[in-house]
């Protein structure tokens, strides 16, 4: 279904504004329309082109009347928060990315112009556990349900777009769960993190990471918003990267931290306004995960570019302390060193 009039949440955030500014370029749509509670940035308005922008909150019955009088019927929810520091504090955030949600999906419901719903969600909700399959699938349950932060709003988020598709089974929806964004420009937890002079990292823990390249992801979102693609799907790049090898790759030094100590340099550099992780993301800093996306590849004929050429479009923007190969050889070197001091301390064998 080639959808007439569509409003996108989150429209003043990065991606919101991409996504909004790559539909009102599209001259099959007759309206877009994007909602957020502050205006875009000077230069987003001017990106955005055609789109109208309405100053409005979704946590606020009002949205209802937004979809109803534009005869809404594609609703691209972009509006789930990640960082408290974005959204003013743990509690705003819970309440824009919760209740924010519940909303929208009643005036949805509601509106008899419906006819497909987006939703822009996270493969954090199948948290991370050393208990976890080498890939998640879009069935698979979580061997550890998400406790706190960004990852447990995605959890209740879902649970609430499912209820919505059982209450109005004539609206096609599609829930794309994104593995982590990285790109030339998007910021995110994960880009601040790899960015810092020095890298903590969990001591023993190496996490596989896999990546989705910012311009695919937009990607994704607009063929699911043109096109009819009903279910819930993966979206990411195929292909992992250890930790150890991100860091590297992006000039970077590590600095291996105990794990009972992670939680309170987690705190700090929240308080210091380095990085944003809630304990969720500092376990995925132990853990990894990996998704399956061939369900998506299958479904679109089409694949986002690959984990290592995601991180390249980052490495190629950040600014290197270190050239990755210079880093690669004095970690050869330590390990060279303690190699040969253990096999001086072993005992001789008769």
């Amino acid at each position: 279904m080639k959808p007439r009039v569509v409003l996108v949440t989150g429209v003043s955030r990065y991606l919101g504004t991409r996504l909004a500014a790559t539909l009102a370029a599209d001259p099959s749509i007759e309206r877009v329309i994007g909602v957020d509670t502050v205006a875009p940035r000077p230069e987003a308005l001017t990106a955005l082109g055609r789109t109208e922008f309405v100053r409005a909150d979704i946590r606020n019955p009002l949205i209802a009347k937004v979809i109803a009088q534009a005869e809404v019927d594609t609703v691209v929810h972009m509006n789930v928060i990640a960082t408290p520091l974005g959204a003013g504090g743990r509690t705003a955030m819970k309440e824009i990315n919760v209740i924010g949600t519940m909303q929208l999906l009643a005036a949805c419901q509601k509106a008899p112009s419906m006819r497909k719903l987006v939703v822009k969600s996270t493969t954090a909700v199948y948290g991370s556990s050393p208990r976890d399959p080498a890939l998640f699938t879009e069935d698979s349950e979580p061997k550890s349900l998400p406790k706190s932060g960004y990852a447990k709003d995605a959890v209740e988020v879902e649970g609430y777009v499912r209820g919505f598709g059982r209450r109005r089974p004539d609206v096609i929806m599609s829930l794309l769960r994104f593995t982590n964004f990285i790109g030339p420009v998007i910021e995110t937890p994960l880009t601040r993190y790899l960015s810092l002079p020095v890298v903590p990292t969990v001591l023993g823990f190496d996490p596989r990471l896999q990546l989705c390249h910012e311009d695919d992801g937009i990607e994704v979102l607009r063929r699911c918003t043109l096109e009819d693609h009903p279910g819930i799907f993966n979206v990411g790049g195929e292909g992992v990267l250890l930790l150890s090898q991100a860091i590297r790759r992006v000039g970077r030094v590590s600095v291996s931290v105990p794990s009972p100590l992670v939680t309170l340099v987690g705190q700090a550099f929240r308080r210091a306004g380095l990085v944003d992780f809630s304990p969720e993301q500092m376990r995925y800093l132990e853990h990894g995960r990996v998704a399956d996306v061939h369900r998506l590849h299958q479904e679109l004929g089409w694949a986002p570019r690959t984990t290592a050429d995601a991180m390249k479009a980052f490495t190629d923007r950040a600014p290197r302390l270190l050239n990755p190969e210079t880093v690669a050889a004095a970690e050869q070197r330590v390990l060279s060193i303690a190699s040969r001091g253990r096999h001086r301390s072993e005992p001789a064998r008769v």
